[in-house]
């Protein structure tokens, strides 16, 4: 008697097989729901919609952030650096900020938190050629960080701020 060979070459003996076992994957694959990349944002991310382009609006981001005193640190511009090296996406681009009274006394409760402080804003435009404008949930921040409503408050006044950034 002779071992069992592998399914692998007893599926090339029974083209039947084959054929069922492609259909069922293909079945599954189309099956699985599918989201766009402007659906596809990430879990405890916020988006609100712009009307401007990304680097309008981060633009006018900037200027609210720094009515408010709030310290810009750095901006990147993916999409800026990805056409440097040959490659295109669309214009994608972050801004970095923070006020060390709000976020000082959230990264003493939770020092793993500096990993996301300073906080970013993500603009971005999908494929569909809207552009988003996103950023942490403070309620994902403090799940993530066993952290109390109280202490990530302060962090909840970006919501007003990046509502007035997209109007």
């Amino acid at each position: 008697m002779h071992p069992p060979r592998p399914w692998r070459e007893r599926l090339t003996e029974k083209p039947m097989l084959v054929l069922a076992f492609a259909v069922t994957a293909l079945t599954a694959a189309l099956a699985t729901p599918q989201r766009s990349d402007s659906m596809d944002i990430g879990e405890g991310i916020i988006r609100k919609a712009s009307p401007r382009s990304v680097p309008e609006t981060l633009d006018r981001l900037e200027a609210i952030l720094k009515t408010k005193g709030v310290q810009v640190f750095a901006r990147i511009d993916h999409s800026g650096e990805a056409t440097k090296v040959g490659l295109s996406m669309p214009p994608t681009q972050v801004l970095i900020f923070g006020n060390p009274r709000a976020g000082t006394p959230v990264m003493l409760a939770a020092p793993t938190s500096a990993i996301d402080l300073p906080l970013k804003a993500l603009a971005w435009q999908d494929s569909a050629g809207k552009v988003w404008l996103g950023y942490t949930d403070p309620k994902y921040f403090a799940r993530r960080y066993g952290l109390t409503e109280k202490q990530v408050a302060p962090l909840g006044v970006l919501a007003d701020l990046v509502d007035a950034a997209v109007k």
